[in-house]
């Protein structure tokens, strides 16, 4: 008698990996509005320096009589 050759079990790893490829796909999607500041393009950035100083002059140095 030969012994009956299913292919049982794997079938349903496949559904698992759909829902991991897709949880990865929203971290990535998420990741990037957080880390890139949103859609390029969408938003002009303007940075404004100012670096005009006081002038500090040194104290008057004493007199050494």
């Amino acid at each position: 008698m030969a012994e009956g050759t299913s292919n049982s079990g794997g079938g349903g790893n496949a559904g698992l990996a759909f829902i991991v490829g897709a949880l990865v796909m929203v971290v990535v999607v998420i990741a990037f509005f957080l880390f890139s500041g949103g859609l390029p393009g969408t938003q002009k950035k303007e940075v404004n320096v100012d670096v005009n100083l006081p002038e500090v002059s040194a104290p008057a140095a004493p007199s050494g009589n």
